[in-house]
């Protein structure tokens, strides 16, 4: 398969379907793909579950999002801070769901879809409302709760530069949840800074390969 190279953020998301599971890279704002997600809300797509560590921050990027009354669910680790006004007025008016899960647990439940493992057992949360109705084992006198992968029918992440074949570099923190959001869903579609041509990047940086991405578009300029 080859990486599709596109000309701006609304051909990146085209065919996003309503109930669609959508992975949605950032820890806060940094790495999060803004330009995708406010072509998916002109896009349209409606009855999403979002799964991103947390849930939108100020009125912009997946905040918008939840705004505009597109999501059915967020899935995510840290739903409050001091800025996420939008999700709590949401939430308080039951106009949307709401599953906790310990951001290890997250991460894990993500590259455990990509890596195609069918369940695994962590201690994380166990003996808390987290867990609450989860199946539980003991092994070698420690208690362990069943975790479920996370798979995504689209992953929108932000990288640093890519280059014509989808070879992904991020840049410091803005990594995140970048490279097991692209193992984990069916199709990846990322937002860049750089696109370069293919052998500019040294191999031996790439952190997601091309095989994992099937779409690239470069951030829209700004002032």
């Amino acid at each position: 398969m080859k990486t599709q190279l596109c000309e701006h953020a609304d051909e990146a998301v085209a065919g996003i379907e309503d109930g669609s599971t959508v992975l949605v890279g950032g820890f806060g704002m940094a790495g999060m793909p803004v330009d995708l997600i406010d072509a998916l809300i002109r896009q349209g797509a409606k009855d999403l579950t979002v799964v991103s560590n947390n849930a939108g921050n100020g009125d912009t990027g997946l905040a918008a999002l939840l705004a505009k009354g597109r999501v059915r669910k967020v899935i995510c680790s840290f739903p409050r801070q001091a800025d996420s006004w939008v999700f709590d007025e949401l939430y308080r008016a039951g106009r949307i769901e709401l599953e906790v899960v310990p951001q290890g647990n997250l991460a894990e439940r993500m590259r455990a879809a990509g890596a195609g493992i069918g369940a695994f057992f962590c201690p994380t949360g166990v003996g808390t409302l987290l867990t609450e109705g989860k199946e539980t084992r003991e092994i070698d006198g420690r208690t362990y709760v069943l975790e479920y992968p996370i798979k995504g029918d689209v992953a929108l992440i932000g990288a640093h530069r890519a280059d014509r074949m989808g070879n992904l570099v991020y840049r410091k923190t803005a990594r995140n949840f970048g490279p097991v959001m692209a193992t984990a869903a069916t199709t990846v579609i990322a937002q860049v800074r750089e696109i370069v041509e293919t052998g500019e990047i040294d191999p031996e940086t790439v952190v997601t390969p091309g095989i994992y991405v099937d779409r690239v578009v470069k951030e829209a300029a700004t002032a």
